[in-house]
């Protein structure tokens, strides 16, 4: 393709700058062309019609006298600098148009590949007015992008010719993980436990930090009754307790090729994020101190521990770009890692795949050193196409032998984690809609109970 072709090309793309003539003007000249050429048939020369169609096609230029020059339209654009992954946001094109013409215009904003993009867009702006366009974009792949220019086409009253350009605005765009899990549980913590069977103040007797006094209430353990402010209001009053704060919690997250599986909504590594930042939540709200180890063959990530909710943002930004990589993941390298900037007591949590752990051998020495100082839990996303076909009923030869596949996989699964648990290294599998409130409660059921 010749430099001359691409040019064209460009423009035909709204990539370039330049004229280009309109559907209205192409019709205008057809019609003209077909009404000239009936015309022969009762005498007319050539010449004449070419002659009227010059005339008519260099009359179409007038249009472009009327049209605002480059300093008369201004641009700016108002999108959130972060997003997050799969939902929708709302994006603003500001136009001002300072000339004393109307026009029509059309937009294409620069937005990656990845975007939804609804475009073109149309409106018309007066003169010396003002419009704000709106669209609304989704991004489903997380991580940073920049959006360097905005891609504009006006033409005037008559709207035979176009004028076509790109304007440089530059913006960067964070697409971060999907923090809707997150958002309930800070709104409703229990509400969002609930169907977990979870109760945030359920815990042993006399184990905690002292909260506060309140109304004695069916099921309360009657050794928690405060006897000065019963007799001293005339009314039943119980001790509140709630778990020590300033706990030290550990997530580790796996971004080997297993991690990269596909599933209904995002892939194993979207879910894993979206859950730890979920227990990150939990953690920083109830004072405990949280750091984060992303890795797989190497550590990638690792973000010291730190309280406070401010903290939740530092991680934020450490991890939302984190991808699957296609090699394996090397547990003994990052638990190894774990052990030298780890010193004190902390509740590990894991998220990587369940079946690929059981068969590193290597990790089991680190773990066993761990156990020893740290409380460690992993947690991982069943396989639903296994289990369904590990369900399903053996009505021929072929669906039977993959079914006895399955199970034969589904036990050695089960098999080797009650060995693995034998060692005092827990683990859980849990559907993909129920990964970070499994996780939560988790969380709270260990601190709860005062293990660590």
């Amino acid at each position: 393709m010749t430099k001359l072709s691409m040019n064209w090309w460009e423009r035909l793309l709204f990539r370039d700058r330049g004229i280009i003539p309109t559907k209205r003007l192409l019709f205008v000249m057809a019609g003209l062309s077909m009404l000239l050429f009936l015309g022969t048939f009762a005498g007319i020369s050539w010449p004449f019609i070419f002659m009227i169609n010059s005339v008519v096609f260099l009359g179409s230029f007038v249009e472009l006298l009327f049209l605002p020059k480059k300093n008369d339209l201004q641009f700016s654009r108002a999108i959130p600098q972060k997003l997050e992954r799969g939902l929708s946001y709302s994006v603003d094109i500001d136009m001002t148009n300072h000339s004393s013409h109307p026009i029509h215009c059309r937009f294409i904003d620069g937005l990656p590949q990845s975007f939804e993009r609804p475009f073109p867009l149309k409106t018309t702006v007066g003169e010396r007015t003002n419009a704000v366009i709106s669209y609304d974009t989704l991004a489903p792949v997380r991580g940073k992008y920049s959006i360097k220019q905005l891609y504009v086409r006006y033409s005037g009253r008559l709207g035979l010719w176009e004028k076509q350009r790109s304007v440089p605005l530059e913006d960067t765009v964070s697409v971060i993980p999907d923090l809707t899990s997150t958002k309930d549980y800070l709104e409703n913590a229990q509400r969002y436990l609930l169907y977990e069977g979870v109760h945030i103040r359920k815990q042993q007797s006399a184990v905690g930090e002292f909260a506060k006094i309140r109304n004695y209430v069916t099921g309360d353990d009657p050794r928690k009754i405060n006897w000065r402010q019963t007799a001293k209001l005339q009314e039943v009053m119980t001790n509140e307790y709630e778990p020590e704060h300033g706990k030290y919690m550990t997530i580790l997250i796996d971004c080997g090729r297993m991690m990269g599986a596909e599933l209904k909504k995002g892939n194993r590594l979207e879910r894993s994020l979206e859950a730890a930042l979920t227990v990150t939540a939990a953690a920083l709200e109830k004072g405990d101190y949280v750091s984060v180890i992303a890795f797989s063959k190497n550590v990638h990530v690792y973000v010291p521990p730190a309280k406070g909710m401010a903290h939740l943002q530092t991680i934020i930004h450490s991890i939302y770009d984190l991808q699957a990589d296609e090699s394996e993941s090397n547990y003994a390298e990052v638990l190894h890692y774990l052990q030298t900037v780890q010193k004190k007591r902390s509740f590990i949590l894991l998220f990587s795949d369940v079946r690929t752990f059981l068969h590193e051998e290597s990790a089991l020495v680190y773990l066993k050193r761990l156990r020893k100082r740290h409380l460690f839990f992993m947690i991982g996303i069943e396989d639903e196409s296994l289990l369904s076909k590990g369900k399903e009923a053996p009505v021929d030869v072929q669906t039977a032998m993959v079914k006895s596949m399955a199970q034969n996989q589904l036990l050695t699964t089960k098999r080797e984690k009650v060995k693995w648990e034998k060692q005092g290294l827990q683990m859980i599998e849990a559907k993909e809609e129920k990964l970070a409130s499994t996780a939560v409660s988790y969380y709270i059921h260990m601190m709860n109970r005062g293990l660590l």
